[in-house]
């Protein structure tokens, strides 16, 4: 299980967007958004960077967090 903190997720839309990128990315089982800590969980085994680029291409800056 992976965590990121996205920056600038403040709505619905948002959470579908970033979910739609997440999903997208070879390697992810699931994500689940938390809206309001504004942070994705990935279950699966993706490549870090490449969910990063996917989330960042979708619109939001991200980041792992520790």
């Amino acid at each position: 299980m992976l965590k990121l903190k996205v920056d600038e997720m403040s709505c619905g839309h948002c959470a579908a967007t970033v979910t739609k990128a997440v999903e997208g990315v070879s390697g992810v089982e699931k994500a689940d958004i938390d809206l309001a800590k504004g942070e994705v969980t990935v279950t699966g085994n993706p490549d870090v960077a490449a969910l990063i680029a996917a989330i960042d291409d979708a619109g939001y800056p991200a980041r792992e967090l520790a």
